[in-house]
């Protein structure tokens, strides 16, 4: 597993389905890259100028959305993930 320093967190990105509505197949340059992801390491947090350390606001198993074109996406283990600074996460979803 990847374990994120610093501001960091490691997100696994939702599969979308690769089908329209009337059955035909997309290539995958065709599709949209998802944005809607689950929280699967966070880094310990950014630190300040002043030395202070801000505590993440996502915590593992979060599920969340993401900048459109954020992140580093890496593949392990077989595995896909994709690495990015806790401020490309848009936001948390209920």
């Amino acid at each position: 597993m990847i374990q994120p320093l610093g501001n960091r967190v490691v997100l696994e990105v939702a599969k979308e389905e690769e089908k329209t509505v009337g059955g035909l197949v997309l290539a995958s340059a065709a599709q949209e890259k998802p944005q809607i992801a689950t929280v699967v390491a966070v880094g310990s947090g950014l630190v300040l100028e002043n030395g202070e350390k801000l505590t993440p606001e996502v915590a593992v198993g979060d599920k969340v959305l993401f900048e459109k074109y954020a992140g580093v996406e890496v593949k392990l283990d077989n595995k896909e993930y994709l690495v990015v600074k806790e401020s490309d996460i848009i936001g948390k979803l209920a």
